[in-house]
This record gives structure tokens, C-alpha cells and sequence, in this order.
């Protein structure tokens, strides 16, 4: 037989994996987590962590600004046939390829999308479920998981008022709880249909759907309806007014034009915090409405959910009317990605993304009642996310989430107050959450292109910079810059020090790119 010879030891006494076949065979054997392997887990997992503690600690900005042309070679070197054998040299060469020019959300002038700094006690959670890893979709695979689980739809479905026939699975995102709301909707509204004209097809019905939502609500709407197999035209977008609200009078219009042209509305979405504006459409108005024509009502809570553990509860008045309700667990409350959930009001609903297989969740189970998730969700195999949340509210409580999403919510009010009063830039709307979509304007000229290239141009210098990053959207046609605000350490000091960054930035542009119109004047 051949020898076998001792693991050696690398750096840090972490085991280092032989390069000899029985002797890598052995050691990728010890690489497994079990019994054997605790104490290497402990130290390979500890190591881990001190590198990326010591990266968060010296953050000075949330980029380096590192090029996608500088970084693909770096990465494209990797020889991934020929393993480095230690931990510590796998940390190395990560800390080359990802975490040294990693964006930082944690940093305060992180001001571009819905990504939020995350709570300590959910980074814990990930550590612990990642390790044990339970899958939630059946009871055998999880056991406990599948319990916390379901306390954690059920607690979170009492804070929107749904009532006590209410249910939920968690997901992995805003995108997939608008999907599988849409679906539990469509096959709601093909069942009404086949009710009120036995014979009817789904062939027939489904030309015939309308979803009903805001011109600025979430683009997995119109995705949704695609996977779904509706009609090209199946997504009705409607006007918004000022404050980029969904106008309650143009739903009922449309609404009734929709019964008079023989057409079927399947769903109106109400946003409760779009992703530009932060804005909440009327869900009082909307669910009235929904009641009187007997239309499915889904509130994408993605970014408002945070309002149920806040002081300001009461703009989310009206979603309690809501058949179905997406919320993001990892936007406004602090959580890693992924923590999200779909919630409806009625459990029976969520039987149309119910299958059996006989080898994981056979019909005998539901009729024990032993609880398998996978019944009510469109994903099978699915991590036990919803441990984070579990141990945030254990170590801080709701109040303290709450508190920290009203502190966001505050220093965007404080901040609109300082763009509307600097002439250097125009806003486009008074947040209701924590957004701000505003741009820079050219003193003394209107010409809306200028303008255009300018504020692109500084929103990308910005970023080549690394010292703060902010996000870009286009409003009535035109490009503007956005402020998502969910860092309760981004002070109003940081806010004006970027708007001076931003102004910078953009007039180096227009040096370098004189107006037509301002040099005519000189």
C-alpha cells in the first residue's frame, strides 16, 4: 500500500492538504464539516473573519474605484485546477480578487441602491445556518427551521393586519415574491372566471388579463407576466401624480374600462415604496377599489415593510386590505442577502403552487399535517434565511429596527430640505421613505441635454473616485441621481460633502465642455 504521510500544517496551524493522491484524498475528507473537522472549522472560519473585520474597521470610501479592465485579469489568473491548500493562502488571494476592492455598504457614503449595512446578530445568524444548513423545504430536512419559519410569516403577518387565515413563505427576493404573488393571482382569477362560465379554457383566459400598477412600480411586474404566459399587453402601467403616487380616479377608470371591453383584471399592485421615489401609492383608495370589482390587491412592501417596526406605522395605511404582501427583510431591516417573504392573506390560496413528489413531500404528509414549506413555495431546495431575522429580533427587539429605519427616513427629510435650498441642483420629490431623486444643474443654462451629460458624467466620475457612490435613474426622460438612504450612520455632513463632490465633478465636465448656449453669452 502506499504511505501515507501527515497533514502538514500551514500558517495560523490551519491543516494544509498534502499534495499526494491518498494523501489529498484523506485530506479533502477532513475538509468536510462534522466531528473531525470542529476545530479546523473554528480556526479556518475565525481567520475568516478577522480578515473581514479588519476590512470593514479601515474602509476609508465604499470603492476603490477599480476598473472591470483592471480587475478581470487579476481574476482570469486564477489557475482553479491547482488548489493553494491553506486557508490563509486562499485568504490572500481573496483578498486580492474581491475583498480588497469589494463595495462597502457599511460605508456612509454608500448612497446608491436598496443594499442596507446589516445588524450583527443576522450576520451571526448566516454563520450558524450556513454551517448547519438545513433546507426548509421539508419538515425532515429541517425540522425547528421550519417552525421559526412559520412564527416569523406569522408575526410578520399580524404587524401588516392580514387576520388569522394568513400565510407566507420566505424567498429569496422582491423579484420572486412579486412572481409567485402574481402567479396565486392569475390562477385566482382563471378559477373565478371558469366559475362565472363553466367550459371556459385557460387558453381563453389568459389573453384576456389585466395587472393594473404604477408607472414607476417595480419592473418584475412586467417579468412576472412574461414567465407567466400573459399577453404582451397583460400590464396596464398608469400615470402617477406629483409625488409620483398612483392616481386612484385613473385605476377606477381603467378598472371599468376593463369589465366594459369583456377584458379580466387579474391584480392591481400597489407600491408601498418604489425603488426611484420611495413613494407609497394610495392603498386605502386601492383597496376599495380592489373590493368593489373583486380584483386580487398586492402591496410590494419590498422597500416600505420597514414602516411596520417604525414610528410611522400609519403610512402604511390600507395595506392591510392586501391579498398579498412582498416584503424585503434585507432592505429595510437590516438583514444580509437574502431575507424576504411573500405573505397572503388567505392560505388557500398558496395550494396553486402546491406539487407532490412521492420522494420528498407525498399528499400522506399534508394530511398528517406534518409541515413541509416546499408546499407553498416555487422553490424546492431553499436556506433557512429566515434564522437571520429570528436572531435580530431575539438580540434587539422590532423597536430597534424601527428606530433605526426612522433614523434613515429622517436624514432624508433633512437632506431634501438642503437640495431644495442649493441652487446648485433641483429634486425632483419630498421623500416619503428614504429616496432622493434630484440632479445637477448647469448655472445659467436650461439645456436639458447638458444636463443629461453632466450628471452622468459626474455620477460616473463619482465612482471612478471610490469616495462615494450614487445611483442614476431617469425621470420624464431625463437622467437625474439618486440617494437611497438606509445608513443610519450617513450623517447630513456626509450628504453635503458628496453633493460637493458631485458639483466638482461636474464642473470639470462643463470646462471641458462649454455649453454652446453659455459661450454665446461670454
Amino acid at each position: 500500500m502506499p504511505s501515507r504521510r501527515s497533514p502538514q500544517t500551514g500558517p495560523a496551524g490551519l491543516t494544509a492538504c498534502p499534495t499526494e493522491a491518498t494523501g489529498a484524498r484523506r485530506d479533502s475528507v477532513d475538509q468536510l464539516l462534522d466531528a473531525a473537522s470542529a476545530e479546523h472549522y473554528r480556526q479556518a472560519v475565525g481567520a475568516g473573519v478577522e480578515r473581514v473585520a479588519q476590512r470593514i474597521a479601515g474602509a476609508e470610501r465604499p470603492f476603490t474605484g477599480r476598473t472591470v479592465a483592471e480587475l478581470a485579469p487579476v481574476i482570469d489568473r486564477v489557475d482553479l485546477a491547482e488548489p493553494l491548500h491553506t486557508v490563509d493562502a486562499a485568504l490572500d488571494e481573496l483578498e486580492e480578487v474581491y475583498l480588497q476592492d469589494a463595495v462597502y455598504f457599511h460605508h456612509p457614503r454608500y448612497l446608491a441602491h436598496l443594499n442596507c449595512p446589516v445588524v450583527v446578530p443576522a450576520v451571526l445568524g448566516e454563520a450558524v445556518l450556513s454551517a448547519v444548513n438545513s433546507s426548509l423545504d421539508t419538515w425532515d430536512q429541517s425540522a425547528g427551521g421550519t417552525l421559526i419559519e412559520q412564527r416569523l410569516i406569522a408575526w410578520t403577518a399580524e404587524r401588516v393586519g392580514l387576520g388569522a387565515a394568513a400565510d407566507g413563505v420566505f424567498t429569496s427576493g422582491g423579484t420572486q415574491s412579486n412572481l409567485q404573488a402574481m402567479l396565486l393571482a392569475r390562477d385566482e382569477a382563471c378559477a373565478g372566471a371558469q366559475r362565472e362560465q363553466p367550459g371556459l379554457t385557460r387558453e381563453e383566459i389568459l389573453p384576456r388579463l389585466r395587472i393594473f400598477t404604477s408607472e414607476v412600480s417595480h419592473f418584475s411586474i412586467e417579468k412576472a407576466a412574461t414567465l407567466l404566459g400573459l399577453s404582451p399587453e397583460a400590464v396596464v402601467a398608469l400615470p402617477v401624480d406629483h409625488d409620483r403616487r398612483m392616481r386612484a380616479g385613473d385605476l377606477a377608470e381603467r378598472l371599468e374600462w376593463c369589465r366594459r371591453d369583456g377584458l379580466l383584471p387579474m391584480a392591481v399592485v400597489g407600491t408601498a415604496g418604489t425603488t426611484d421615489f420611495g413613494s407609497i401609492d394610495p392603498l386605502p383608495e386601492i383597496g376599495e377599489l380592489c373590493r368593489r370589482y373583486g380584483v386580487w390587491m398586492h402591496v410590494d412592501a419590498a422597500y416600505g415593510c420597514g414602516l411596520l417596526v417604525s414610528s410611522r406605522r400609519d403610512r402604511l395605511a390600507g395595506i392591510e386590505a392586501a391579498d398579498s404582501v412582498t416584503v424585503d427583510y434585507h432592505k429595510s431591516f437590516f438583514q444580509p442577502v437574502s431575507s424576504s417573504a411573500l405573505l397572503v392573506r388567505d392560505r388557500l390560496t398558496l395550494r396553486h403552487a402546491t406539487y407532490h413528489a412521492d420522494y420528498l413531500n407525498p399528499e400522506r404528509m399534508a394530511r398528517k399535517r406534518i409541515p413541509n414549506q416546499v408546499d407553498k413555495s416555487i422553490q424546492t431546495t431553499r436556506r433557512f434565511d429566515a434564522l437571520k431575522l429570528w436572531l435580530t429580533l431575539r438580540v434587539m427587539g422590532a423597536d430597534a429596527i424601527g428606530e433605526l429605519f426612522d433614523e434613515v427616513v429622517d436624514r432624508a427629510a433633512d437632506a431634501w430640505k438642503l437640495l431644495n435650498d442649493d441652487p446648485r441642483f433641483e429634486v425632483v420629490v419630498e421623500p416619503q421613505l428614504s429616496t432622493l431623486v434630484f440632479r445637477y444643474v448647469p448655472s445659467g443654462d436650461r439645456d436639458p441635454e447638458l444636463s443629461d451629460h453632466v450628471n452622468l458624467h459626474a455620477r460616473e466620475a463619482l465612482f471612478a473616485s471610490g469616495d462615494a457612490i450614487v445611483a442614476s435613474t431617469v425621470v420624464d426622460g431625463r437622467h437625474y441621481l439618486k440617494f437611497t438612504l438606509l445608513n443610519p450612520r450617513t450623517t447630513l455632513d456626509d450628504i453635503s460633502h458628496v453633493l460637493d463632490l458631485i458639483a466638482e465633478h461636474a464642473g470639470r465636465f462643463l470646462a471641458d465642455h462649454p455649453s454652446p448656449a453659455l459661450t454665446a453669452t461670454r
